[in-house]
């Protein structure tokens, strides 16, 4: 099952829904010859590909790109798409590690700061008992090296994860996915399952317990992005007040180009 995509800013938003999604990703798992990445797409990402071609194309060439906050849902809506909702990071990794728990899927996490990747999978497994995550990995602040990289292939081919969890910030999570899968089309030849990436930044540390996440109410309201400023101002503020802005009017102006086609 492929979802049809809404076009906002020449980033193609899968049309979805959380439900929606697990479904999907449950039938890849269970595919022997599914291997693939999905983004988690909200304004911060669709802005990072309007100003990079080849951003925007792995957006585009992902397996899905989920509907991360609730401009991406407003606009498929109104693009006719009543259905669509948000398929938010943090709740759909946790809701697919509760709901795979006991069923044989494994879990891999890539990503975080030191220390964050184990406290997530303690917090996890203390949560949801019988979830099996098989394998950590807390990556440098820079590229792999040819050695480091060898090692994360070989613990991947040994664990033979379903699902395997990225935790880096956009644009440094799609381009790792993407270009780990273009050189590893193949990884998991043999293992009979599926195998999936996700890059669900800063889940890691909302589900570890690191960093609060806003009250469900304003998530919903579309303001996540201010709460999450209030939290983090230094690192955040610049990220959210050129992006939300440019994101405005840059959306006004492809509404306002179909409205005259």
């Amino acid at each position: 099952m492929t979802p049809s995509r809404v076009n906002v800013l020449g980033t193609g938003i899968s049309v979805l829904n959380l439900d929606l999604a697990k479904t999907i990703l449950a039938e890849a798992s269970a595919n022997p010859s599914h291997a693939g990445y999905v983004t988690i797409t909200g304004v911060h990402g669709v802005m990072e590909s309007r100003e990079d071609a080849a951003l925007q194309a792995i957006h585009n060439e992902s397996f899905l790109s989920t509907p991360d906050g609730m401009p991406m849902v407003w606009l498929g809506r109104m693009y006719g798409h009543p259905e669509m909702d948000r398929v938010y990071g943090p709740e759909l990794m946790e809701d697919v590690v509760a709901e795979t728990a006991g069923q044989g899927i494994k879990h891999f996490f890539y990503g975080g700061n030191d220390g964050v990747a184990q406290n997530l999978k303690a917090r996890l497994q203390e949560l949801y008992p019988q979830a099996e995550v098989c394998g950590v990995y807390t990556p440098p602040f820079r590229p792999l090296s040819e050695e480091e990289e060898a090692d994360l292939v070989a613990a991947l081919q040994k664990e033979q994860p379903h699902y395997l969890w990225v935790g880096l910030s956009t644009p440094k999570q799609e381009r790792f996915m993407h270009d780990f899968l273009k050189r590893y089309p193949n990884i998991n030849e043999g293992w009979g399952h599926g195998f999936t990436m996700f890059g669900v930044g800063a889940a890691f540390d909302f589900l570890s317990g690191g960093v609060g996440q806003a009250p469900f109410w304003v998530q919903r309201s579309g303001f996540e992005w201010l709460y999450r400023v209030f939290k983090e101002p230094k690192r955040l503020w610049k990220r959210y007040s050129c992006n939300n802005s440019k994101f405005i009017f840059s959306i006004l102006g492809q509404l306002l180009k179909n409205s005259m086609n």
